[in-house]
């Protein structure tokens, strides 16, 4: 049954990820129409201007029968056209429904995200037709590869560590190989070993991922100023422990302090939210492109792995409650046998509470080149992560020339920002009130206000005394 005419136009009132309006046909609309069918569907208007005005057309019956045989012919879908009328003017409506297999027009695949249309490509291309077949490049088979591309003792300590923690059977250990491979999903049903199985346990996981590696590098100030670097090449279960060790023995320092007697040296960043954040890493990254980076500068440390957010997560809802969602559902659930992760999407918070713990600030997250980035701050006081808190941009250089002066009085906030005295006493007040400054004195020339280093929750509780 067909929706009344003034239902559908109030319904398609502008564009959108759904709807596209045209004023006249061109045949090279059919992009579009295949755009919407690789997506998630939508309606074309024809004879609707960009302003969503009904401009009419006076071929609308000779194309309610050329369209749909053209899209037959070119795209080899089945639309409809429907012929719609408003204030005496006519158009068409043409719905299309998302296709279960891919479309494409001439040999090129289009795809409709936002209100643009995009033509896949490389890595892009491969991902959707892998999604279409309702597979993943981690289910794809290994052509030749056999048990004896896998390391034996790799897969011991996943079956030592998976049965102490009651997540397979104890018995598993006396199971053949292949039964073992079978329940994790690392073998299909024609007995080929994945791309799974050969990074998790082979003993060349570059044969399937060039970019299996991962690579670490300190630098100095400026991005481009490399110390050093290494790069760890083996299989990713052995990878965390290894990225950590060498992180350990060489990028990072141990501060040591005291708790009574007992002598402390932890990791300049806590051990538990780096190890979070690099299995993270390892467990969401593309494997169709580039390596994950791991950087280290004087004042913080950034961890990048290739592969957007999926749909259903935003960076704000990472540092939320929020479900799982992992890109390789495989490779995660080996994970999490192993006791390594826990399935309920708590990383994130792991990482951010470990840090503020600490004394550290919150970890910053965003999504940066295709990527993930999650950079830890060491420094409290960087004007990165002060853009963060709720200040004005006086402020935040107020800190900064304090980190480098020492201290600030009111007459050189004034001078140094051009504001009034009275400016000047509400921002340094501010600042005290959150924690982030005290001061010495209580009025006049004697009072000068100095960076405090306590963690966001100390700072709350203090301005709030």
């Amino acid at each position: 049954m067909l929706l009344p005419d003034l239902y559908i136009f109030a319904s398609m009132n502008k564009e959108s990820q759904n709807i596209e309006w045209k004023e006249s046909w061109r045949d090279e609309y059919l992009k579009w129409i295949c755009g919407f069918a690789n997506a998630q569907g939508g309606k074309i208007f024809i004879g609707i201007d960009d302003k969503g005005n009904v401009t009419g057309m006076a071929d609308a019956k000779k194309l309610l029968e050329d369209i749909p045989n053209k899209t037959i012919n070119h795209l080899g879908l089945v639309v409809d056209v429907n012929l719609r009328t408003k204030t005496k003017k006519q158009y068409l409506d043409i719905s299309v429904a998302p296709s279960d297999v891919p479309i494409a027009y001439h040999g090129v695949y289009y795809y409709r995200s936002g209100s643009t249309k995009q033509e896949l490509k490389g890595i892009a291309l491969q991902q959707f037709i892998l999604n279409k077949m309702g597979k993943t490049w981690e289910d794809i088979p290994v052509v030749n590869a056999t048990i004896k591309d896998l390391d034996e003792k790799t897969i011991a300590r996943f079956v030592k560590l998976a049965t102490e923690k009651g997540r397979i059977p104890k018995d598993a250990a006396k199971d053949d190989i292949t039964v073992l491979l079978k329940n994790l999903f690392l073998i299909n049903q024609q007995g080929q070993l994945t791309n799974a199985a050969i990074l998790l346990f082979g003993k060349d996981p570059a044969s399937v991922s060039i970019t299996a590696s991962f690579k670490i590098g300190r630098f100095g100030e400026a991005s481009h100023d490399l110390k050093f670097q290494d790069i760890v090449e083996t299989n990713i279960f052995e990878m965390p422990d290894r990225v950590l060790e060498i992180l350990s023995s060489k990028y990072l320092i141990r501060p040591i302090s005291y708790k009574g007697i007992e002598r402390m040296e932890p990791l300049e960043y806590p051990e538990p939210a780096l190890r979070e954040a690099i299995l993270n890493a390892i467990i969401h990254k593309d494997y169709l492109s580039t390596w994950i980076f791991l950087r280290v500068y004087d004042d913080k440390l950034t961890i990048w792995n290739p592969g957007k957010l999926p749909e259903e997560l935003t960076v704000e809802k990472l540092r939320t409650n929020h479900s799982s969602y992992p890109r390789n559902k495989v490779i995660a659930n080996v994970f999490f046998k192993a006791g390594f992760i826990e399935a309920w999407g708590r990383g994130t918070n792991k990482i951010i509470d470990t840090c503020l713990d600490a004394g550290l600030p919150e970890p910053l997250i965003e999504e940066d080149l295709g990527g993930i980035e999650i950079a830890f701050l060491k420094d409290i006081y960087t004007k990165e992560y002060l853009s963060t808190l709720d200040l004005n941009e006086r402020q935040i250089k107020a800190v900064l020339y304090v980190k480098e002066h020492g201290s600030i009085t009111n007459t050189k906030y004034q001078s140094l920002f051009e504001v009034s005295k009275r400016t000047a006493s509400s921002d340094l007040q501010a600042l005290v009130d959150n924690g982030i400054m005290g001061k010495t004195g209580t009025t006049g020339k004697g009072t000068s206000y100095f960076l405090k280093g306590q963690n966001r929750g100390e700072r709350g509780n203090e301005g709030a005394a």
